[in-house]
Parts: C-alpha cells; sequence; structure tokens
C-alpha cells in the first residue's frame, strides 16, 4: 500500500521575502545569472539538511548546468542524498513559454551519466557525483519517474514509454499559468495518462503571482488509473497547500494486467533505475484501501474573473509595498469589472482571515499600517484599500456619474468626484497662447483632427489626476503609503486600439486587460447575483462609451462601438482568429464569410475584415506601452510578450486586400 506522505513534490516560489525557496519559471533572463543557479543549490541544501525533509523522497525542480549547458531539472533526494538529477526533455515554447530562450532539452532518452556535485552539495551529502538523466527511481516496492511541466501536454509525453516499462508512479510538477476555460485540459490530461495504462500520477502545480503577467492557479491533484482521487483548490490565498492520499499498488498492478496487454514487448531500451534501500509502502499495513474518485467541479469563466484576477491582485498587493489601490470609475462595464475584482479580493481576504490563516492576517495588517486590524466585512476592507474617482468633464453626463457613485457605495470604496474642466482649459490655454488657435469639436464646427485631440486631451489628463491622488491621497488624510493605479481595457479594445495612449488606461497594473468585453459582461451579472451589487443592473444596461465628445440635449451621442465600426461581439470572433487561428486578412476573410454567411454579405465581410486590419495596423504601436495586464485570455495582443509581430505596418495592406476584394468580385 503506498502512502503519499512518503513522497513529497516541492516547488517552491518566491511569495513572501520569509519563504525559503527554489526558483520558479518567472526568473526569466535571471536564468542566464550564476547567482540564479548558486542560490537554488544553496537552497537545495537548506532542504536536504532539513528534518522536514527526513524519511521522504522528495523531487524538487531548479535549474541545474550540467557541461556548461543549462537544464530545467528536477532533483531527487531522500535522507540527505540525492538519488537523481532529471533534466527536461520536452520543452514549452509556444505563448508565453519561451524556455529555448534559457534552457537545452535533454536530446537522449533513457540515457543516464554522471553530474559532478558543487562542494557545499558534496558537504552534506558524502557524495561527489550522482546520476543525471532520463532515468527513473526503483525503491523495495515500486518505481516512479517524473515528467516535467509541458511534457505532459506533449504527444511523446515521457508517462507512456515508462508505464510500458513498469514505472508505476509519476511525479510532475508543472508552472501552469491560468487562462480562462483552461482548467479542465489539465484534468483531463492527468486521467487519461493513468487511463490508458494505469498508474498513480502527483500534479503539483506553482500557486501565486510569478513575478509576472501569470497567475498559477494550483490544481494539485492525485490520480490513479483515470480517476482523481485528491484535489487542491484551484484559487487560494494559501501560500502552501497540501494534497494527499493513501492508495494501493496492487490496484495498480491489477488495472495493467487485464487492460494493458503484459504479453506485448517493450520496443525500446529499458530506463535505467537508481536503486535506493526504501519503501513507499508500510509492511505492516493489512486494511488495503478502495480509493473513491472525487468530483471535480469547475469553475464558470465568469467565478473565473472574480477569483483568478483577485488572488494576482492580492499577491501584487502584498508585495509591492503600497497601501492600496486607486481606480479612475467611470461608471462603465470596464472600469466596474475592475471595481468588482477588488471587491471580490476584498471577500477572499476576510474568507481567509474566518478560517484562520495567519499569513493573509499578517499582510493585510502591514499594508493597512495597523497590527490590531482583524478585517471581517468586505466592504469595510475595502474602504481600506480602495479609492475610486469619477473624473467628471463637462462631456459626462449624470447619469455615468449616479452609476460610479451607486457601484463605490455598494463596494465600500473611499469614492472621490474630481472635475478635470479646468485642468483641460489650462493645457488649452497654453497651446493656444503659442499657436494663436483654438481646437473646437466636431458638434462645434471642428476638423477631425482638433475633434481627436480634444478628446486625448482630457483622457491623459485623467492619467496625471489619477497618478497625483495615487500618490498623495492618504498623505492628505495623514496616512502612511501610496496607492497602485489600476487601468481598465479589456483585450478587445487592445486588439483595436481603441483607447488613448498614456490615458487612464495606463495604470500600474490591469486585471481586465485579458479579458474579452463580452465576458466582462457576464461577470457583471454573476456579481449582481454573488453580492447583491444591484448598481451593475443600469451599468450593464447602458451603452459603453468614452464620453470624450460634446453631448446633445445632456445626452450621450458618442458610443464605443460605433467609434470602432463594429461590435464587442464581432471583435471576439476576429481576435481568436487573428491570434488562436493565425489569420492574416486573406485566411480571415475565407473563415468569416462561412461563418457570418447569415448575417453579412462577402462585401460586408470584406469592409469589417480591412477595418480591423486597418485599425490593428495603426494603432499596435499602442501595445509597446499597454499597462501589463493579467493573462487571461489566449487571444492576447500583450506585446513582447504574448504576441510577438511587429508594431510597425504598411497600414494599406496592398495585396492582401487586393485578393479580398478579388474574391468578392467572384462572389458577387
Amino acid at each position: 500500500m503506498l502512502k503519499m506522505r512518503k513522497l513529497m513534490i516541492l516547488y517552491f516560489v518566491v511569495l513572501h521575502k520569509s519563504f525559503i525557496y527554489i526558483s520558479g519559471y518567472g526568473c526569466a533572463d535571471h536564468f542566464y545569472e550564476s547567482d540564479t543557479l548558486l542560490h537554488c543549490f544553496q537552497v537545495l541544501k537548506s532542504l536536504l539538511e532539513s528534518p522536514l525533509t527526513q524519511d521522504i523522497i522528495c523531487d524538487v525542480g531548479m535549474p541545474v548546468m550540467h557541461h556548461n549547458v543549462r537544464y530545467n531539472c528536477r532533483v531527487i533526494f531522500l535522507n540527505k542524498k540525492i538519488l537523481l538529477i532529471r533534466p527536461k526533455m520536452l520543452l514549452a515554447n509556444y505563448g508565453n513559454n519561451r524556455e529555448f530562450r534559457w534552457f537545452s532539452p535533454w536530446s537522449r532518452p533513457r540515457h543516464v551519466e554522471e553530474y559532478f556535485l558543487p562542494r557545499m552539495i558534496q558537504d552534506v551529502t558524502g557524495q561527489t557525483t550522482v546520476p543525471f538523466g532520463d532515468g527513473v527511481l526503483s525503491t523495495k516496492d515500486t518505481c516512479l519517474g517524473s515528467e516535467i511541466c509541458a511534457e505532459l501536454w506533449n504527444p511523446r509525453s515521457p508517462h507512456v514509454d515508462m508505464g510500458l516499462d513498469g514505472i508505476e508512479i509519476f511525479t510532475n510538477s508543472s508552472a501552469s499559468y491560468h487562462e480562462l476555460r483552461k482548467a479542465d485540459h489539465r484534468v483531463n490530461l492527468v486521467k487519461s495518462a493513468t487511463t490508458k495504462s494505469g498508474g498513480i500520477y502527483l500534479f503539483a502545480n506553482q500557486k501565486g503571482c510569478d513575478g509576472d503577467r501569470l497567475y498559477y492557479d494550483g490544481c494539485a491533484m492525485i490520480a490513479i488509473n483515470g480517476d482523481i482521487v485528491a484535489r487542491g483548490a484551484q484559487f487560494s490565498l494559501k501560500d502552501v497547500e497540501v494534497v494527499s492520499a493513501t492508495l494501493d499498488l496492487e490496484d495498480v498492478r491489477s488495472y495493467r494486467g487485464e487492460r494493458c496487454h503484459p504479453h506485448m514487448e517493450y520496443e525500446h531500451k529499458p530506463y535505467q533505475r537508481i536503486k535506493t534501500d526504501f519503501s513507499l509502502s508500510d509492511c505492516d499495513d493489512r486494511c488495503l484501501p478502495t480509493h473513491q474518485p472525487v468530483e471535480w467541479i469547475f469553475h464558470t469563466p465568469e467565478e473565473e474573473i472574480s477569483l483568478g484576477p483577485a488572488c494576482w491582485l492580492w499577491d501584487y498587493l502584498r508585495r509591492s509595498g503600497q497601501a492600496g489601490f486607486l481606480l479612475p470609475l467611470s461608471g462603465g462595464v470596464d472600469s466596474s469589472s475592475t471595481a468588482c475584482i477588488v471587491y471580490s479580493m476584498c471577500v477572499q481576504i476576510c474568507r481567509a482571515v474566518k478560517d484562520g490563516n495567519s499569513q493573509v492576517l499578517e499582510d493585510v495588517q502591514r499594508v493597512v499600517s495597523d497590527s490590531s486590524y482583524r478585517p471581517e466585512d468586505p466592504r469595510e476592507l475595502c474602504g481600506r484599500l480602495f479609492t475610486t474617482c469619477y473624473m467628471a468633464s463637462e462631456n459626462s453626463s449624470v447619469d455615468t456619474r449616479n452609476r460610479a457613485k451607486d457601484l463605490a457605495a455598494q463596494i465600500g470604496s473611499n469614492h472621490l468626484n474630481i472635475n478635470i474642466d479646468m485642468a483641460v482649459k489650462g493645457m488649452l490655454g497654453i497651446f493656444s497662447m503659442v499657436t494663436g488657435k483654438w481646437p473646437q469639436f466636431r458638434a462645434n464646427g471642428g476638423s477631425a483632427r482638433e475633434n481627436l485631440a480634444l478628446q486625448n486631451v482630457q483622457a491623459r489628463i485623467r492619467m496625471i489626476l489619477a497618478y497625483l491622488f495615487a500618490q498623495l491621497c492618504l498623505w492628505a488624510q495623514g496616512k502612511p503609503g501610496g496607492l497602485l493605479v489600476l487601468g481598465s481595457a479589456n483585450v478587445d479594445e487592445s486588439l483595436t486600439g481603441y483607447f488613448t495612449k498614456y490615458d487612464c488606461s495606463s495604470a500600474d497594473i490591469n486585471p481586465i486587460g485579458g479579458v474579452s468585453k463580452m465576458d466582462l459582461k457576464c461577470f457583471l451579472q454573476y456579481c449582481v447575483k454573488r453580492f447583491q451589487l444591484t448598481a451593475l443592473i443600469s451599468i450593464l444596461d447602458a451603452p459603453p462609451t468614452a464620453e470624450l465628445e460634446p453631448l446633445t440635449d445632456g445626452k450621450i451621442v458618442q458610443t464605443d462601438e460605433a467609434d470602432m465600426g463594429m461590435t464587442y461581439s464581432e471583435l471576439s470572433v476576429i481576435g481568436r482568429l487573428r491570434k488562436i487561428s493565425k489569420c492574416g486578412p486573406y485566411s480571415m476573410f475565407c473563415k468569416l464569410i462561412h461563418s457570418w454567411k447569415e448575417t453579412f454579405s462577402p462585401s460586408q465581410v470584406a469592409t469589417k475584415v480591412k477595418h480591423f486590419f486597418r485599425m490593428y495596423s495603426i494603432n499596435r504601436h499602442k501595445m509597446t506601452t499597454v499597462t501589463p495586464s493579467y493573462h487571461a485570455e489566449n487571444y492576447s495582443p500583450d506585446d513582447n510578450r504574448f504576441d510577438l509581430r511587429p508594431f510597425l505596418y504598411n497600414t494599406q495592406w496592398a495585396w492582401q486586400f487586393r485578393c479580398i476584394d478579388n474574391e468578392v468580385a467572384m462572389m458577387e
């Protein structure tokens, strides 16, 4: 019988300065630094010497340099002895992953050679060399092997060959970041890995913000023969979570004996087994347990938006040294979504403190500079951590002002009303004094250039005021610290560049920058029910608007969708085709004439596609300065991280558009 308390996967991540850690995946180019390798071995030394790791087989992730080549490795040790260093063979090099930039894959399957340990490790283990390569560990009662992160996702996953060669336990310490609607992929892969050929699979995933746009959402699990028998939380404020199970190895052997055709010969060279004098099972156990599958209920996308970005914001806040957040709250869907995510963060903090999480309590007391404070009411906590401000101009409506005020009152934020007209007129006065000209809005007879410049000056002044209040708002109240400015531009607006460069979409961080407008609307509907935020109902009913042009009879005439030339629903479809399906103008047109044939003619589809690519190429430069955003969507246009396309284009797309026109001519 296997007791998982004797087998531990360790994946230490930098979450708090008091933690002992081995580097996470977010080190990026720090992997080039010798300091990173040195400090990893120093932490490994501490783990080897710790009494907490005694009589447990530990599987730890860290970078290792071997023959002047850097590998992403698992280091397996037991009782101050390193048993095996297993380098990663299949690297991830897509999406946000750049492993080939820092590591080389181990390209010698089932080959093991000697690795010379650093002196500091030799002093602890008494070993000069240890096995390094694609080997497995053989105990007295079973055999186990490691996969590393993306190897589980690869069509040539090592667990297939390992299972055929008799390895019964697979470990995988992963850095799988959160994306909306992705959690079921991991679960299905782990279940599939043990359904095909039996076995026990231990999957541990990184948790928290690793200092970047990504949030690692946990989901640790243990599976046997296709059943998940233990699982961890997907979103949690806990720094450490332990998942355990007691399983019967005979269940694996029975499963394989019936299903996996033991008469079939293993075609490849057998894995080199590193023998160790240790048992994972207890010889005196007589009661063999029957494992019970657990039901995995997946979060809805709305719940994921409520939980994932909120956990990311909390990690960012507690590690930043700041005292809270400031958000320009316009009364629209986007900024209201950001506000609701902050409120959800406060809900999770209060729940964690109520459940006895001493680390969260310590962190929140440090953030609010009150060692006696104990958060119990999310609204009260929101008032301490969150400042919202409505920045009105002569183009703002009473409706949006009231919507922002009502939402702020329901979530409990410290709300400010700021009028920017004086600052706008001051800026225009400087321009007029130099040039002798005073620009006019289009509604007052001005040109398109004047109209755009007048909109932009309002938007940019809001950004300046947001940072001014973020830095000095608490100072004016006699409180310590500053505030982090939150942005609220969604992923669809980033695609077309439908925002002013360096306006109030420019912020320190943006929790919704990877979320589509359609998902945000569903999220706000969820918040109405989940948090009883009834102020959101009128926000959802109102047409999205920037409110940068003059009102007509006190009413809004400017709407986002009219300005963009397409609906948010259409833009989400186009965004997925552009990034996920890798479509240029012509191939996008060819796909859309089929999916939109009931709604638009080929010429109408052509017009929308060409308009999108003109806007995309004209505004692509804005992605070089866009606020770092929570990564939640796999069609994010995030420059230099997720989307590596250039930012300078020929905006005419002459060849591509001509091909589209030729197709339209033949069709119509």
